[in-house]
């Protein structure tokens, strides 16, 4: 299973079904899950843990020091969990010290050639990166968010679950869950409704949600004032109670 040709250092762990391509390198402290395969030309550094049944595509650069001038050569991590797609030519970062020291990408997801993760982002499960989406350190997405292809998020900014970028948006303030946006710099553009039914939520929950987003968006409140009225209507859409949740933790402010 593993290429002649491939480079192990032999500090490294692979079960023992690891697939690994010609020309590979796989570096000191990384470990690989069951059912992983490795394509050709792929480096992985560490400290590196990746889970079982990922498939990392040609001339990936996965687990490389943070791009951060901060960094002083400390041990740091990046953890991958199951059943990931990444693509040619993504770069995923090891978290810094500064940042609780771990890049972490959840589970399920789908991301495409030349997209960039930095150092100490937070990625959820079942997301999808389209192509060369970029995200600077610290940028927290939350599970089922999508990035359009070219995406540009700002550090420390938080996605949503649900939420959706389009193609070349620029995020530099949170987006919260459920949201559409675009441009650049990125505004809203109402609901990821077609989302939201693709994975299974009723047309009385998007019915719910639409007008919890015209109370933010289009009713003239303040943010507080928004807040007030959604908390009313969380007894009838416990989703609402999740964007609540996220207005009420965001650090950056929200897109509006």
């Amino acid at each position: 299973m593993i290429h002649p040709r491939a480079i192990i250092d032999s500090s490294a762990h692979l079960a023992a079904d690891v697939t690994v391509g010609a020309y590979s390198v796989v570096g000191p402290e990384v470990e690989i899950g069951p059912g992983t395969w490795i394509g050709p030309h792929v480096v992985i550094n560490g400290p590196t843990r990746i889970g079982r049944d990922n498939k990392i595509y040609q001339f990936a650069s996965v687990g490389e020091i943070p791009q951060d001038k901060k960094y002083r050569g400390e041990s740091t991590l990046l953890e991958i969990g199951d059943r990931n797609v990444i693509r040619e030519f993504c770069t995923v970062n090891r978290g810094t010290v500064q940042g609780g020291g771990v890049t972490r990408i959840g589970s399920d997801n789908w991301i495409m050639a030349y997209v960039h993760i930095a150092h100490d982002c937070r990625i959820g499960d079942h997301t999808i990166f389209a192509n060369n989406a970029s995200l600077a350190g610290h940028v927290i997405i939350e599970d089922h968010v999508g990035l359009g292809g070219f995406s540009q998020v700002h550090q420390f900014c938080r996605l949503g679950a649900h939420c959706f970028t389009a193609f070349g948006a620029g995020v530099a303030k949170d987006i919260p869950p459920y949201v559409m946006v675009a441009g650049h710099p990125a505004v809203p553009h109402g609901l990821n409704a077609e989302g939201l039914r693709r994975r299974g939520f009723s047309n009385d929950t998007i019915a719910q949600l639409r007008r919890a987003y015209k109370i933010i968006y289009r009713s003239q409140l303040t943010l507080k004032d928004a807040i007030a009225q959604l908390k009313e209507l969380v007894c009838d859409c416990a989703e609402i109670g999740i964007l609540v949740e996220f207005l009420e933790t965001s650090e950056r402010g929200i897109i509006r």
